[in-house]
């Protein structure tokens, strides 16, 4: 079997750290890792799982001899350096917006345009927590029955925001009074904050754009009509969505449940009589996007209501591009 030399930009981020689990877990197999991180961090070493990697600092032709190298320390260190490890014949999956809305990058979910990948000049973006999750629901569905509209709301944790949005909610969570550096515009311990990124002219928020814009380009339906509103709720792991879906024409919820209980990479847990339905606690570790409470919404015509959870940490990043590498790895 063929060892894939990999750089891991970012190791000693949520992300990061993330992605050398996962690669472990899913026996992606790997040859030389490198793990690069700031310049403060060189010499250092994390752990993950057992296994410990030694950090580096960014250098001319790191990247030389390495088959990918997976992005995951901000727009700016990626607009920076990833065209460096490109011309250096790396393949990257970037985890930052820096190219998503690029034409000629690939903006990939291998479970929704896996081949897409292919037509990549060096740089392959992995999409924003929670379009992932979205996009994984929604494509099944517009293949079975054609989807005209969608209303999405998001119940995002405080993990979205990296180990600063972690850290704040729980030292406000042992003093509500915690002056600890935070990311967030007010405090999250026992709130909800209806601002995620920053707002723009027309009032939403670059988050919300993101999640239009992006599931447009991953879906190939550039004129479809979408909107999102995205909130930051107190909890550590799990992604949530409240979305309301117009079809062409008439679904019924049990014809939802069968498509989507079909789709790659979905769990259905619908039983709400029993109290069965996705939580983002029951998410945390877990690769699969869940849907639940499917219903028909009869204020519109030909409506359905979906609730999606995931995580955002695994899915809605690491576990994600680790994915896009496995499926470069088979080819078209």
């Amino acid at each position: 079997m063929r060892l894939h030399d990999i750089a891991v930009v970012g190791a000693s981020g949520l992300v990061g750290r993330k992605i050398l689990e996962v690669i472990q877990e899913r026996k992606f197999e790997t040859g030389k890792i490198v793990a690069i991180a700031s310049d403060a961090s060189e010499g250092k070493e994390v752990n993950v799982k057992g296994k410990s990697y030694r950090l580096q600092k960014f250098s001319e032709h790191v990247f030389k001899n390495l088959e990918f190298a997976f992005f995951s320390a901000g727009a700016s260190i990626s607009r920076e350096w990833a065209p460096k490890a490109a011309a250096d014949g790396c393949i990257v999956i970037d985890n930052s917006s820096a190219f998503r809305m690029e034409e000629n990058v690939p903006l990939i979910v291998p479970e929704v345009n896996r081949q897409d990948m292919f037509k990549n000049k060096g740089i392959i973006s992995n999409p924003n927590c929670s379009t992932i999750q979205l996009v994984v629901a929604l494509k099944p569905l517009d293949a079975a029955f054609k989807i005209k509209r969608v209303v999405v709301s998001t119940y995002q944790s405080v993990s979205g925001a990296g180990n600063k949005g972690i850290t704040a909610l729980e030292s406000e969570l042992k003093n509500i009074e915690s002056k600890t550096a935070s990311p967030f515009p007010h405090r999250i311990a026992h709130n909800a904050i209806p601002h995620i990124d920053v707002f723009f002219d027309d009032s939403y928020t670059r988050e919300e754009l993101k999640m239009i814009n992006e599931t447009r380009k991953i879906m190939g339906k550039k004129d479809l009509a979408i909107t999102a509103t995205c909130v930051r709720i107190p909890t550590l792991t799990g992604h949530g969505e409240s979305v309301n879906i117009e079809f062409d024409k008439k679904v019924t919820p049990e014809e939802v449940r069968e498509v989507l209980g079909a789709a790659k990479g979905v769990t259905v847990l619908d039983d709400p009589a029993n109290n069965v339905y996705p939580m983002p606690a029951d998410s945390a570790e877990k690769d699969d996007v869940f849907v639940g409470r499917v219903r028909t919404d009869s204020s519109v015509k030909n409506g359905i209501n979906l609730w999606i959870v995931a995580d955002n940490v695994r899915k809605g990043a690491a576990t994600n591009a680790v994915q896009i590498a496995e499926e470069y790895v088979k080819g078209k």
